[in-house]
C-alpha cells in the first residue's frame, strides 16, 4: 500500500483494499453484510468529484460485489429459505421488477433503463432476498438497525457542527450535510426514518446506565438534526407516522377510517372554492427559519418556488403518462424526458429549459410516468403488501415478547415516514433510503415466517 502511494500510483493503492474486501466477502460474508448498515450513511457520490457517473462509495461497490458472491453461493449450495418466495412482499417485489423489465424493453432510453434496473437489483438482491438468511439471527437484526442509526447519528453531528459555523441559517441548511447527503431533503427523510427505530431501540428493553445516557443523547441529536434540516416533508412525515401509530395501536376499525376519508373528500368537494381562496392568501415562504411559518409554507401554492417547482414536476409526470399510459417512458428516464412537457405558466426560478434538475419528486408519479398505470398500481400493491404484512405481524406476535413487538412497531412507523414522504420526493434509487427500507422489509419477512412456524 505504502509502496504504491510513494510511487504516485494512487489507483493501484486500492488493490490491497480490494483483496481485503474479497477476503471478507468470501470468508466473513455475514460481517461484510452487517458492515453495509454502518458504511451506507457515510457513502459519498463520486459524481460530485468526477462529473462523469454517479456511484456511492463504498456502499454500492460493496452491494454489487456482495450480490455476485451471494448469487454464486446460492447457485452452488442453496441457503435461502424457499418459503420466502411465497411471501406477499417478495411476490409483489418480483412482479414489480418483472414489469420494470417489460417497460425497459419499450423504453425511450433502453440502456438507461437497464442500468437503472441493475442499480435497483444490487439493493434488492443482497438486502431483501439474501438478507432473509442473515436476519434469522436476532443479533444480526438488532445490529443492522443499530449500526445504521449510529452511523446516521454521526453524520448528523457532523452536519450540526458544520451548520453551526453558518449560525444554523436556512440557506446553508440546504447543503451543509454534503458530502454525505446530496441536499437537505434526503437528509431530513433519513432522519425521520431513523427516529421511530431509535425510539424503539430505547423502549424495547432496559439498558445499562451508560447505554441509556448514550441513547438519550442520540435522541436529542437526531431531533435537533430533524429540526435544522428545514425539511417540511420530513416534519410532516413524522406527524403522519404518529397518526398511523395511533391507528394501529388502538386498532381503529377500517370502516371508521373509510367513513372519515369519505367525509373529508365530501368536505373538500363542497369547500374547494373557499380552500382555494385561503391557499391564495398564504404567502409564507419555505426560506423562513421560523418553524410555524415554514410548516404553513407547505400550503403556499402561489409564490413558494419550491412548491411550484414540485407542482411543475408533477404536471410533467402526468403529461408523460398521458403520452404513454401503458408502458411509460421507461425506468429511470424521467430526468431525460420531462423538459418538453414543462408549460410556460408552470416554470419557476428553479426550473431549467433543459430539464436537467432531477426527478418527479414523487415515487408514485415517477412510477406512473416511467412505467405507466400498471407500474403505479404495482408500486402501490408492493407498498400495501409491506404494510399489511408488517401490521398483521405486529398484531399476531406474542404479547409476552415485548422487545420484538416494539421493534416491529418501530419499523412500521419508520416505513410510514418514508412512504408518506414518497408522495413529495423519491429517494428509493439511492443507497441511503434503499438499504434501510429493504432491510426492514427483509426483517419483517423473516419474523413473519418465524411466526408461521410457531403457529404450526
Amino acid at each position: 500500500f505504502s509502496y504504491f502511494i510513494w510511487n504516485d500510483l494512487a489507483e493501484l493503492s486500492l488493490f490491497p483494499i480490494a483483496l481485503l474486501l474479497i477476503y471478507f466477502a468470501i470468508f466473513q460474508t455475514e460481517k461484510l453484510f452487517l458492515s453495509l448498515a454502518f458504511f451506507t450513511p457515510f457513502s459519498i457520490n463520486i459524481e460530485e468529484f468526477t462529473k462523469s457517473f454517479g456511484l456511492f462509495i463504498p456502499s454500492e461497490p460493496l452491494l454489487f460485489g456482495l450480490m455476485l458472491i451471494l448469487l454464486f453461493f446460492q447457485f452452488k449450495t442453496p441457503f435461502v429459505d424457499k418459503q420466502i418466495w411465497k411471501h406477499p412482499i417478495i411476490i409483489s417485489v418480483l412482479v414489480f421488477i418483472s414489469w420494470m423489465f417489460v417497460t425497459a424493453i419499450t423504453s425511450s432510453h433502453v440502456l438507461v433503463s437497464f442500468k437503472f434496473i441493475l442499480s435497483k437489483l444490487w439493493f434488492i438482491i443482497p438486502i431483501l432476498f439474501f438478507g432473509s438468511h442473515f436476519f434469522k439471527k436476532e443479533a444480526n437484526r438488532n445490529w443492522f438497525i443499530r449500526l445504521f442509526i449510529i452511523a446516521t447519528s454521526c453524520t448528523i453531528i457532523y452536519t450540526l457542527i458544520h451548520h453551526a459555523t453558518y449560525d444554523f441559517g436556512e440557506k446553508a441548511g440546504h447543503w451543509v450535510m454534503s458530502p454525505f447527503f446530496k441536499d437537505h431533503t434526503i437528509y431530513g427523510a433519513i432522519i425521520a426514518m431513523i427516529i421511530p427505530l431509535l425510539l424503539a431501540w430505547y423502549f424495547s428493553e432496559k439498558h445499562a446506565p451508560l447505554i441509556q445516557i448514550s441513547l438519550i443523547g442520540m435522541i436529542i441529536i437526531v431531533f435537533l438534526g430533524l429540526y435544522f434540516s428545514y425539511t417540511r416533508a420530513a416534519w410532516l412525515s413524522i406527524a403522519i407516522a404518529i397518526i398511523a401509530g395511533l391507528i394501529i395501536h388502538f386498532k381503529v376499525n377500517l370502516k371508521i377510517l373509510l367513513f372519515l376519508a369519505s367525509a373529508a373528500c365530501i368536505f373538500l368537494f363542497f369547500q374547494w372554492d373557499t380552500i382555494q381562496m385561503e391557499l391564495a392568501r398564504n404567502t409564507h415562504e419555505h426560506t423562513t427559519e421560523a418553524f410555524d411559518e415554514r410548516i404553513q409554507s407547505a400550503a403556499n401554492v402561489t409564490t413558494d418556488a419550491s412548491n411550484l417547482e414540485r407542482i411543475n414536476r408533477w404536471n410533467c409526470a402526468f403529461s408523460m403518462f398521458q403520452q404513454r399510459p401503458v408502458f411509460g417512458y421507461g425506468p429511470g428516464t424521467y430526468a431525460f424526458e420531462y423538459a418538453p412537457f414543462q408549460e410556460a405558466k408552470n416554470l419557476t426560478i428553479i426550473s431549467t429549459n433543459f430539464g436537467d434538475m432531477g426527478n418527479a419528486h414523487s415515487e408514485y408519479l415517477g412510477a406512473l410516468a416511467e412505467m405507466g398505470l400498471i407500474g403505479l398500481l404495482l408500486f402501490i400493491a408492493m407498498v400495501a403488501a409491506i404494510f399489511y404484512s408488517a401490521i398483521q405481524l405486529f398484531y399476531d406476535w406474542p404479547a409476552e415478547d415485548h422487545k420484538t413487538r416494539i421493534i416491529i412497531f418501530g419499523m412500521i412507523l419508520s416505513l410510514a415516514t418514508y412512504f408518506s414522504h414518497a408522495f413529495l420526493n423519491n429517494f428509493l434509487d439511492t443507497d441511503k433510503a434503499a438499504v434501510p427500507i429493504w432491510a426492514m422489509c427483509s426483517i419483517i419477512i423473516v419474523l413473519d415466517l418465524e411466526r408461521r412456524k410457531r403457529m404450526q
